[in-house]
């Protein structure tokens, strides 16, 4: 298993390396200069040229690139051309509300989903299977940002039940930060009125991140159940009269959910990527409103390194999904 693990560590380091570079060259090949919009409207020519030198930005691309991976390689993420202050810095501060918001929306999608999935194959073409068909679609359809706005005018306005945006309520102060994740931290400090009115925060962006999750994991779980539940073990066992529950608890589920765990994996990413629109939505103070307010000021640095971040997250979250799927079916690492 340890071998293993090294093995898909290794892996991921190529992919990160060619990450760096495409990210660099993909910011130097779109529209707009960066000192220009640094300098302002009413900026000189010499004023933008004497800004673009200060960066570096006036050197030929393939020395910027051995420059930016040199700098990277080194934790150097550089400096905000819109605030001036360290990226690095920045991106610590915002990391623990996308990964929280994301943590949550993955164990919503997760839980519900295959517990859906299991249902839907268990009532298989009966009225539940039909529920959860429709659910599945009509999460994968909903756009994320229109979803966030309707349970905005629901929940927040026409209700009053849960808070219309960001993190926590002003009203209850600070809360020492250990970590950046609220619900941690809140605990920690011996506040539950914190910790409570932090999940009313969470609620609804969770909500909106984890439903295409949510239809995607309960349609891999359907299909995996589905085609378990024909293998002789099963029909053996279900001829032995165990029953429909207690058969799919012991020996169906652990057989059919391998391959969703593997995307579990896949949908972090695409969960990271959609909490930018779900983020700007609620006001999230994470790395998709960073992200966001980068690419109005055309802040290169901090998108690279947004980016980089994203990579090495997941890069660490396929990883750990390889490592339990591994846990679950030990064929996988003898492959």
């Amino acid at each position: 298993m340890a071998l293993y693990i090294l093995r898909r560590i290794a892996l991921s380091i190529p992919a990160l390396l060619g990450l760096i570079l495409l990210t660099f060259v993909l910011s130097r090949v779109v529209p707009g200069d960066p000192a220009a919009t640094l300098a302002g409207d009413a900026a000189t020519p010499a004023q933008i040229a004497q800004i673009r030198a200060q960066y570096g930005l006036d050197r030929p691309i393939l020395e910027q690139a051995v420059i930016h991976v040199r700098q990277v390689l080194s934790g150097d993420l550089g400096n905000s051309i819109f605030s001036g202050r360290p990226v690095a810095e920045e991106i610590w501060q915002r990391l623990p509300a996308t990964l929280e918001l994301t943590f949550v929306a993955l164990f919503l999608a997760t839980l519900f989903g295959i517990g859906l999935g299991l249902v839907a194959a268990l009532d298989h073409n009966g009225p539940l299977d039909h529920l959860v068909r429709v659910v599945s679609v009509g999460g994968l359809a909903i756009a994320s940002f229109w979803l966030a706005i309707m349970l905005q005018l629901q929940f927040s306005m026409e209700w009053n039940l849960l808070p219309l945006r960001g993190r926590l309520d002003v009203a209850l102060g600070q809360v020492p930060r250990l970590t950046g994740f609220m619900l941690f931290d809140t605990l920690a400090a011996g506040r539950p009125d914190m910790f409570l009115d932090a999940l009313r925060h969470l609620a609804l962006p969770a909500f909106t991140l984890a439903l295409p999750g949510l239809a995607t994991i309960a349609r891999f779980t359907r299909s995996g159940v589905l085609e378990v539940l024909q293998k002789d073990y099963v029909l053996y066992a279900r001829a032995a009269g165990y029953g429909r529950f207690r058969l799919a608890a012991i020996y169906v589920l652990r057989n059919a959910v391998t391959v969703t765990v593997t995307q579990v994996g896949l949908l972090f990413g695409a969960l990271v990527s959609g909490a930018v629109a779900v983020e700007a939505v609620f006001d999230w103070p994470g790395l998709g409103t960073y992200a966001v307010q980068a690419i109005l000021s055309a802040d290169y640095k901090a998108l690279l390194a947004v980016t980089l971040v994203i990579g090495v997250v997941y890069a660490v979250v396929n990883v750990a999904v390889d490592v339990a799927q591994a846990v679950i079916d030990p064929r996988v690492a003898d492959q």
